[in-house]
């Protein structure tokens, strides 16, 4: 029964990890636009971040924020303000030229501000926490073994993290790259119009109920 129970939230949380989202743009547009590295970094923090909202949702964290719905409401006003923040500085990049030179990728961000970034583009979105909180609840064992605190947190990393490598792995690659290098303005003001409206529209779902 704990073997099927492993697998049945598995493959619902493979399910979710596939399906476009602020993680899925930031990972790409790091791929794409910084280097293949960059990308893989930032597959490690949505991963990290993923493994933080399991542990979290093992512990109640559904039951916290059912019982103080401010809590709730300011984690998501601090979600959106953070992707809006992450766009404005995507869209006040546009006009920036990419250097792909070992010197000019020395001079991008740094591996620890990259995993950092995409650590927080992760929990930008408390809704992904009571996403998880409610996997859990329907799919775990009334009786939690001690081992499942160990390993649904590292299962729910290594799915993350290989998804969003594997998207790193694409994109990073010379034709993806030349097609974004010609299409660099579009795609930023893109990107950057997306997580603001992900952002407005957390802002706006925490303020409406």
């Amino acid at each position: 029964m704990f073997l099927s129970s492993l697998m049945a939230i598995a493959a619902v949380l493979i399910m979710g990890v596939i399906s476009p989202g602020p993680s899925f743009i930031f990972v790409a547009r790091n791929a794409v636009a910084r280097s293949r590295l960059h990308g893989m970094v930032t597959a490690l923090g949505t991963g990290a971040g993923a493994a933080i909202f399991s542990i979290m949702a093992m512990l109640g964290l559904q039951k916290v924020l059912t019982a103080v719905p401010e809590l709730f409401i300011g984690l998501k006003v601090a979600g959106g303000l953070y992707l809006l923040w992450l766009g404005y500085k995507i869209f006040s990049r546009v006009g920036a030229a990419m250097d792909f030179s070992a010197s000019g990728m020395a001079g991008n961000r740094s591996l620890l501000k990259t995993f950092r970034d995409g650590l927080y583009t992760q929990l930008s979105n408390p809704k992904t926490a009571l996403v998880f909180a409610s996997i859990f609840t329907a799919l775990l064992p009334a009786q939690i073994p001690t081992a499942f605190y160990y390993i649904v947190p590292l299962m729910s990393f290594l799915i993350d993290v290989s998804w969003y490598s594997l998207v790193a792995l694409v994109l990073s690659a010379d034709r993806p790259r030349r097609v974004y290098l010609r299409l660099k303005r579009r795609i930023d003001i893109a990107t950057a119009t997306v997580l603001g409206a992900l952002g407005l529209r957390l802002i706006a779902t925490s303020l409406t109920r």
